[in-house]
């Protein structure tokens, strides 16, 4: 067994090596990880991305687009057999259909290849003809990359953490009554572990929709085909003195190692290590609009997303030899268009200031990093209405639920983030002196002229830092 293991190990790292090789010297490959947290934009981000780029006549921000040295974009087969193809066709007809829809959002992993044919630039322009390059994104629940945090914990560490983080949660009550009243020292009874992995689950569901960030682990919101499974039926419980074998927490705890050994760590083994390239979506606007408490958890639960990354520098013999480190990570706050476009730059002053701990860990190992607010579909128009005798920037759109036309202003975003950070940090249960409000839009009736993508925000700056240097 430990043969076939080593043996399978060292064949794996020949192959990987092999694919570096081709990549690096021939046909070179930029695995773009998308991720971010539920209702974050992550389907729509994607869906939209690959748009413009087929369609380039409203992406100038790109440089090779602006240049024309894009001859052309086009959809392959991903290179991982084993992994779901990322539905563009399906969400693209659900964004520019009679009535547009938003598509399904990220409940697995999956893949989709661009490759594009490039000019060359600059003085090899003339001495080389196209090539390509292709472009590999990863779509995946950020949830799961809350788990990464896991790997370092016991089943004892984690119990303790988690039941005295959510201790004075209302929607946690029912949950942290059920775990107390548990004798985790009796012999397993399965259906016990059912009834506490069901309500830890509904807890982990409740607090999502209230708002909280922090919802580990995160295949109990998204089980796919491990829903029922031993691996996914365990819960916190307070630790006993003594836990004999075959007891309650014994069994609780070998199921908490299976996750990490058998979900977790695969995950991060076939998919994440391999990433280059990232970006983290924020719906930093949702998380205001919910109050500081919202805003800290967000703050809390990024940080322990980004602390999962491996940034530095891509040399040569690192990606060849050691394997591949993220380059680039953007953070981008979505749903720009919800705000007028002069209080962009105050988001994304709020997502930097958000992000400044994590952005500071990247410089340091090398990494480059780049805050800004976008929209990947632009579901509004902006407008100015007068009310009071003064001028109010408005931003207008049909409303998700009726389907009216509105003008809507949110808010005006304080131009200092410590005015939010703050009183988040603080605990602060409201923000004291202002209400800020959020509007579910559908998505606008799009009509495309040939070789226009859907209308976005900065989607053509952030595409530009992403791989704007590979091309």
């Amino acid at each position: 067994m430990v043969i076939t293991t080593f043996a399978d190990t060292v064949v794996r790292g020949i192959e990987t090596v092999g694919d570096r090789v081709s990549e690096t010297l021939f046909e070179p490959v930029v695995r773009l990880g998308v991720t971010g947290l539920a209702r974050s934009g992550k389907t729509v981000f994607i869906t939209s991305l690959v748009a413009n780029l087929i369609d380039r006549g409203r992406m100038p921000g790109l440089v090779a687009a602006q240049e024309g040295r894009i001859e052309a974009a086009f959809l392959q087969p991903q290179p991982d057999d084993t992994v779901p193809r990322f539905d563009y066709e399906t969400h693209l007809t659900a964004l520019t259909g009679r009535p547009p829809h938003w598509p399904e959002s990220t409940r697995a992993i999956s893949q989709l290849r661009l490759s594009l044919r490039v000019r060359p630039s600059g003085l090899l322009s003339g001495l080389q003809g196209p090539r390509v390059v292709h472009l590999d994104i990863v779509d995946y629940p950020g949830e799961w990359l809350l788990d990464l945090v896991l790997l370092e914990k016991s089943y004892a560490e984690w119990s303790a953490e988690t039941l005295a983080r959510i201790a004075t949660r209302d929607e946690a009550a029912d949950f942290v009554a059920l775990a107390r009243r548990q004798d985790s020292t009796k012999t397993l009874q399965e259906t016990e572990a059912q009834t506490l992995a069901h309500g830890f689950t509904a807890y982990l569901r409740a607090a999502r929709d209230a708002g909280r960030y922090d919802c580990t682990p995160g295949r109990f919101l998204l089980p796919g085909d491990l829903a029922g499974s031993p691996v996914l039926t365990f819960a916190p419980l307070p630790e006993p003195a003594r836990a004999p074998r075959r007891s309650l927490w014994r069994e609780m705890e070998r199921r908490f190692e299976a996750y990490k050994a058998q979900v977790v760590k695969p995950f991060f083994r076939d998919h994440f290590a391999r990433i280059d390239r990232q970006v983290v979506l924020v719906d930093a606007l949702g998380a205001i609009h919910k109050g500081p408490p919202a805003v800290e958890d967000m703050r809390a639960a990024m940080a322990d997303i980004l602390g999962a990354f491996r940034p530095g520098r891509n040399a040569l013999l690192t990606r060849l030899l050691r394997g591949q480190r993220v380059e680039k990570i953007l953070f981008a706050a979505t749903k720009a268009d919800h705000l007028h476009h002069t209080q962009h730059a105050r988001l994304a002053a709020i997502i930097e200031a958000l992000m400044q701990q994590a952005r500071e860990r990247a410089r340091f190992a090398g990494a480059k990093t780049e805050a800004m607010a976008i929209a990947s579909l632009r579901a509004t128009t902006e407008e100015v209405r007068t009310h009071d005798g003064r001028a109010v920037n408005c931003v207008r759109g049909t409303l998700l639920d009726s389907g009216r036309q509105a003008a809507f202003h949110p808010g005006t975003l304080p131009e200092d983030p410590g005015q939010l950070l703050g009183p988040a940090r603080a605990g602060a249960p409201h923000w004291l002196d202002a209400d800020y409000q959020v509007m579910n839009f559908a998505p606008a009736r799009l009509t495309l002229k040939p070789g226009e993508g859907p209308p976005h925000i900065r989607l053509d700056r952030a595409a530009q830092f992403l791989i704007g240097d590979r091309l």
